[in-house]
């Protein structure tokens, strides 16, 4: 997922260039990290922060009550450290008082901003009332934003989807209403709830978005893989800032590379074979630290079909490191990888795919 140097590099577009905030938080760049439920993790966003032109990361999305109730998972979800800036933490739920009460809490871990998330189509999250269950609620969902946003000095955002089905496009009018209740932006995915992620992002339903506001940045997200579909974005959406998603995971430096062209109008060198494995082992060592080596392995395991196309390791090495259990044997594995080469050119091309429930979308 890297620049294809055989195509033309598309022209970088003004706005770009220009500084960012959100409220009075300065963003380094417009290029942000989108939440990816049981991907974008402290230790993931701290590798690709080191990767650099990372503007403005989110967290997963937190359960409001549990954030209240103090529970493990959700602060979990929800850690961050100084290194880790600008953040937002996301947050989700229907019951204002609870919305109010995390936000608090949000604040209180020394977050950037505080991100409502109201786009996201499972199950479990919309049958609670949160999620993309809010885009049908116009009323209450202003009510609940007005309430986060006086209950806060940091500045709140809004993450949303274009409206529950093709019948219903309400962001644009929902964005209207969040910006006189004062929040900072609205991040908007460019699919209905309806659709999940299938089908390929709507440009111009996140235009009306934009043209439906006065004054605050509108986010695209969605469908943005490469610098060319960064630039498209930019281009058809008049957008403030692009949140890229699934582009991050197939190729963390895709944020240094859109910071490089920002500035240059190229997109740098690409990273190195060795870069790819270093970025590997912090993001592996994030998370032995922070989960310690049981849980760490699980989780990285999950993510490995990724490193597997990312670095152009060899499948045997691949298919040795599916059971890995433990740090020692990581070392091991790696330090043959690297020894070996890559099996593949680099870079290469790999679209990756985040697992996403299955079946009829009202069963999600």
């Amino acid at each position: 997922m890297f620049a294809d140097r055989s195509r033309l590099i598309p022209k970088v577009p003004p706005i770009v260039r220009e500084p960012m905030r959100l409220g009075q938080v300065p963003i380094p760049s417009r290029f942000f990290l989108a939440p990816l439920a049981g991907y974008t993790s402290l230790a993931f966003r701290l590798a690709v922060r080191e990767c650099g032109g990372l503007g403005l990361a989110t967290t997963d999305l937190v359960n409001a009550r549990s954030l209240i109730e103090g529970r493990r998972r959700a602060f979990e979800l929800a850690e961050t450290c100084e290194q880790d800036r600008p953040l937002s933490i996301q947050i989700y739920g229907m019951k204002i008082d609870e919305m109010e009460q995390a936000a608090r809490l949000v604040a209180e871990q020394e977050a950037s901003a505080v991100d409502i998330n109201m786009g996201c189509p499972v199950r479990k999250v919309v049958k609670t009332g949160g999620g993309s269950a809010l885009l049908c609620q116009a009323d209450r969902a202003a009510e609940l934003v007005s309430a986060v946003v006086k209950a806060v000095s940091i500045p709140v955002t809004v993450k949303m989807r274009l409206g529950w089905d093709d019948e219903s496009l309400t962001a644009p009018g929902l964005a209207r209403a969040f910006e006189q209740a004062g929040v900072a932006a609205v991040i908007v995915h460019g699919r209905t709830r309806q659709q999940g992620f299938k089908g390929s992002v709507n440009r111009a339903g996140i235009r009306a978005v934009v043209e439906a506001v006065e004054r605050i940045p509108v986010v695209a997200n969605g469908d943005i893989l490469t610098i060319t579909d960064a630039a498209a974005t930019f281009e058809e959406t008049g957008c403030a800032a692009v949140s890229i998603g699934r582009g991050a995971l197939a190729n963390p430096f895709i944020f240094r590379q859109l910071d490089c062209w920002a500035r240059t109008g190229e997109p740098g060198i690409e990273p190195s074979f060795e870069q790819r494995l270093e970025l590997m082992r912090r993001h592996f060592y994030g998370l032995i630290a922070r989960r310690g080596e049981h849980y760490g392995c699980l989780q990285f395991r999950k993510i490995l079909k990724w490193y597997y196309h990312f670095t152009g390791m060899s499948k045997s090495f691949y298919l040795r490191l599916i059971n890995l259990s433990s740090p020692a044997f990581f070392d091991l594995v790696i330090a043959e990888v690297e020894a070996a080469g890559p099996e593949s050119p680099l870079p290469g091309h790999y679209e990756f795919h985040v697992p996403v429930p299955s079946g009829a979308i009202d069963k999600w």
